[in-house]
């Protein structure tokens, strides 16, 4: 491992592990993005994650608020993070809107998927188990990801995001932030998703979780609706056939087929109904970490069990 790292880092000597890194070679960056990469002790064959932080969030910050960096360490996989730079945008936001950065093989997706198939060979990560999520701006993008690369990720989460096809410019993305819309059928949806997939992609196609604060005054709410009915068109699931939970207050629906012997479901959505803009998690912390805030369910822990982490 310890020479794989190095190999990574471009460098002959390798890292201590548990440290937070800035890798600066890893293959093709047309996005011109910063790679960060969280490295607890791991072994071989572990799962890999991407974390994609929102507008105004630094990726280690995040991370570390988020919890997903205490999650690395106490189940040992490598925690991809890829980080926006001012030169592209200065609000921070990862640009889930144009289709030079949301297209397969083109600009940020690109590159972050550059960082990912870097990490997996030098980390010698399970390649049925890569895994990608993120939140505001990085959730939408995260959506964009499972539909550009569906050969690359088993499943994403998306937290705060948008239906894929949403926006093709920073007006479109800032009105359907405002109000999701228009009101498509799920089949037209779904060929959304289809149409930005490598050619004579046949899936399995990515399982998707989805969390949304209903107190949410910058992503209308709505919008976690039309994802969920996309994802379920996509996986031919009746959005109808929902089940239903609440836990502390928040409303947990997940889909699967009638009859499916799947262990985890395609398709999640939690409710949180006074969440406004931001990442949940369940424990208080020390110092105020924008856009991320305590709340009844933690997203962290559930996402983990989604992708089969625990």
């Amino acid at each position: 491992m310890g020479s794989a790292v190095a190999s990574l880092l471009g460098s002959t000597t390798a890292p201590e592990t548990g440290q937070l890194l800035t890798v600066a070679a890893f293959g093709d960056n047309p996005g011109r993005l910063r790679m960060r990469l969280y490295l607890p002790p791991v072994v071989p064959g572990r799962p890999l994650v991407v974390l994609l932080h929102g507008c105004g969030q630094d990726a280690a910050t995040f991370a570390a608020a988020s919890g997903w960096m205490e999650m690395a360490d106490r189940l040992g996989f490598p925690l991809v993070l890829p980080e926006q730079v001012d030169a592209n945008n200065r609000a921070g936001c990862f640009q889930w809107f144009r289709p030079g950065d949301s297209a397969r093989d083109c600009g940020e997706a690109a590159s972050i998927a550059a960082m990912t198939r870097a990490a997996m060979q030098r980390c010698d990560s399970d390649p049925g188990r890569v895994f990608v999520l993120g939140l505001s701006a990085g959730g939408a993008m995260t959506v964009a990801l499972l539909a550009a690369y569906p050969d690359l990720f088993a499943a994403g989460a998306s937290v705060a995001g948008l239906p894929v096809g949403t926006a093709r410019s920073a007006l479109q993305a800032l009105t359907r932030m405002a109000a999701a819309g228009p009101q498509r059928s799920p089949g037209h949806l779904a060929t959304q998703v289809r149409a930005a997939a490598p050619a004579g992609f046949a899936g399995p196609w990515p399982r998707l979780s989805i969390w949304q604060g209903l107190a949410d005054r910058t992503v209308a709410p709505t919008n976690a609706t039309l994802l969920a009915r996309q994802w379920c068109a996509l996986h031919e699931l009746a959005e109808a056939s929902a089940l239903q939970q609440v836990q502390n207050g928040v409303q947990h629906r997940t889909w699967t087929h009638p009859g499916g012997r799947a262990v985890r479901p395609p398709v999640e959505m939690w409710s949180l109904p006074r969440l406004a803009h931001a990442y949940p998690v369940d424990v208080p912390r020390a110092e105020p970490v924008r856009f991320v805030a305590q709340a009844a369910v933690d997203a962290t822990a559930g996402i983990a069990r989604f992708f089969g982490l625990d």
